[in-house]
């Protein structure tokens, strides 16, 4: 005979099944959990992560406007175009957002991403670029109007009312647009292009996120917590070559599915657990990829030989699905699991009541890091030439890191494979210097394990000529536009990079010595700079501490140079010669060996760590 205990023991229906495995564990808080996870949100309000409720009625209000000048656009376009009137009274455009507005963890001063749909007949490249573009130009409220028709991605940035804005356009197969328009449906991907598809896919990958995550709240003050801690250890910036907001959300929904019962506090000493031992390039995704007859590329290292060269797949939930961080290198991932380690370890201490919150979040000294560093300045005529030069610069970055990392001939060549390079995100800007600019840096290390022979130097002069020839041909390049690279010892680091209060080390006496000109213009002419520049012989010893005397990195004097120069222009950067790293790194467990049988080329499944709880 059985018992009623056993039969409702049976009837109970199994739990819910989120993402491609089964859960890690189902427990819930403990007491302790409940504690520690007050003292985080505490924490995090504290740290200001959250917008006054003027600046979201700011936002909305922004949306709303926005929302009317793209209504009154459409329109207008109906209308010159010959339409009928009562094609003209039904003409209309929507503005929906994504990313981190759409997920709900948008803070203070942060961008606000959104898409424009419209019909048909209303295309990008004039009518949105062109005509739009024009619009807002002459708008008292829009400022640093900046079109990028020829990214992945074409994007409008602009400021609204002092409110950032990127301002995407997606136009479907409809003569008219719903109101309620659902960004989900495909069938709203028919007949559309690639940069169509791309542009709708934002919207449709943060609803589709928000339905795959057991609990919504719990996931936003987790993906709050690690955006902030991404952004405070330097590997928030996807253009860079690290994760963007889309990349951490991801991340963060995964260890959501895996602990469907934790609390944010938890969940984040969970993400930072699985994901030291995530064997990467295994991809992370929430659910299956899915097929259809739309004939879109989906992500499949079965099917996609370049699928296959992924270093760490992050796979979108939304038909077409892609792999959302194709942008990380080798170089760029090692520096992620670095920091991956060290969060563990600090989350570990938290939970043994060795450690508080705020040792999570400490800021990463990039600067203490290396002893050797890339300095790349980019300077312009005025700052809306600035503006544009440096998006274009910034997003050719990565390609200089992927030189870095790759098994290419001039790689092999210039650095024997050993030299890795860790860019970091922030730019940073010399106010005592009058002309538009700023820089960005990457640290530069021996690959760690190889052993080097003495005197062995590291000549990386053919992979930044290289880099120096891909910014060249930027199709919008204007005069006084220009870049400067260099490299640069630690002891001589600028102090401008430095934040205020902060005791830089000590200055070594080949500190680079300023003449009166330069420090009264703070802009060299081009008759001094090339002379500085053959004085330069950058060659370094790598067993000798005996570093050469960094070049003054000044931009030359607006409207001196001419497009055909750009391919020549190195502020030193053609004579680097780069030595050993032997500074200690900061302790790190190191990346997980993988056997060939486990890649992703194998198998689009996710595989489960292998994680104890």
């Amino acid at each position: 005979m059985v018992s009623s205990e056993s039969l409702s023991e049976s009837a109970a229906p199994p739990p819910k099944k989120y993402g491609v495995t089964k859960p890690l564990s189902l427990a819930g808080p403990t007491e302790a959990d409940l504690q520690r996870n007050a003292e985080l949100e505490k924490f995090l309000r504290e740290s200001e992560l959250y917008e006054s409720e003027e600046e979201t009625a700011r936002r909305e209000e922004v949306l709303r406007r926005l929302d009317e000048i793209v209504k009154q656009w459409v329109k207008q376009l109906t209308r010159q175009r010959g339409y009928t009137d009562q094609m003209v009274e039904d003409a209309n455009a929507i503005i929906v957002t994504f990313g981190s507005y759409r997920l709900g963890v948008h803070g203070p001063g942060a961008d606000v991403d959104t898409l424009c749909v419209g019909p048909s007949y209303v295309n990008r490249e004039e009518d949105f670029f062109i005509l739009l573009h024009d619009i807002l130009a002459e708008m008292e409220e829009v400022r640093e109007l900046q079109p990028v028709p020829d990214a992945h991605v074409p994007v409008m940035k602009f400021k609204f009312q002092g409110i950032s804005i990127d301002l995407l356009y997606a136009s479907i197969t409809l003569l008219v647009i719903p109101e309620d328009l659902d960004i989900s449906d495909q069938s709203i991907l028919y007949n559309v292009d690639g940069p169509t598809v791309r542009s709708l896919n934002g919207c449709r990958v943060a609803d589709q996120i928000l339905k795959l995550v057991p609990n919504a709240k719990h996931f936003r003050t987790t993906l709050r917590c690690l955006k902030f801690w991404a952004k405070r250890r330097g590997v928030y910036s996807n253009v860079t070559g690290f994760l963007g907001g889309v990349n951490w959300a991801l991340l963060v929904a995964r260890i959501c599915q895996f602990y469907p019962n934790a609390i944010p506090s938890m969940l984040v000493s969970r993400f930072f657990r699985v994901y030291t031992q995530w064997r990467w390039p295994n991809p992370v995704m929430l659910c299956p990829i899915e097929e259809d007859e739309l004939g879109f590329l989906v992500w499949d290292p079965r099917k996609n030989p370049k699928d296959r060269t992924h270093h760490m797949p992050i796979i979108t939930p939304a038909y077409p699905c892609m792999n959302s961080s194709y942008n990380v290198s080798p170089s760029t991932l090692r520096v992620m699991m670095d920091q991956f380690q060290i969060g563990n370890k600090i989350c570990e201490d938290v939970e043994l009541n060795k450690a508080q919150w705020p040792a999570l979040f400490e800021h990463y000294f990039f600067f203490e890091a290396y002893k050797n560093y890339l300095q790349v300045e980019i300077v312009a005529a005025d700052n809306g030439d600035l503006l544009a030069w440096k998006g274009w610069v910034e997003s050719r970055l990565r390609q200089l890191t992927l030189k870095f990392s790759d098994d290419a001939l001039q790689i092999e060549r210039d650095t024997n494979g050993t030299l890795q390079c860790h860019p970091y995100p922030n730019e940073f800007v010399d106010m005592s210097k009058p002309c538009p600019h700023c820089t960005f840096f990457m640290g530069l290390q021996r690959q760690k394990g190889v052993k080097v022979q003495e005197g062995q130097q590291f000549d990386i002069r053919g992979t930044v000529d290289e880099f120096k020839q891909d910014v060249s041909m930027y199709s919008y390049w204007r005069l006084g536009m220009d870049i400067y690279v260099s490299h640069v010892p630690r002891r001589e680091i600028p102090a401008y990079v430095f934040p205020d209060g902060y005791k830089r080390p000590r200055q070594s006496r080949n500190t680079i010595q300023h003449t009166p000109e330069t420090d009264a213009k703070g802009c060299m002419s081009s008759e001094e700079r090339r002379s500085k520049r053959k004085q330069e012989t950058h060659t370094v010893d790598v067993q000798s501490d005996k570093l050469p005397k960094r070049a003054s990195i000044s931009p030359q004097d607006i409207g001196s140079v001419s497009p055909a120069s750009v391919s020549s222009r190195s502020g030193g950067s053609s004579q680097i010669i780069t030595p050993e790293e032997s500074l200690q790194e900061v302790k790190t467990a190191g990346l997980q060996n993988q056997s060939s049988d486990d890649k992703s080329t194998e198998d689009t499944g996710e595989q489960k760590p292998c994680i104890s709880e």
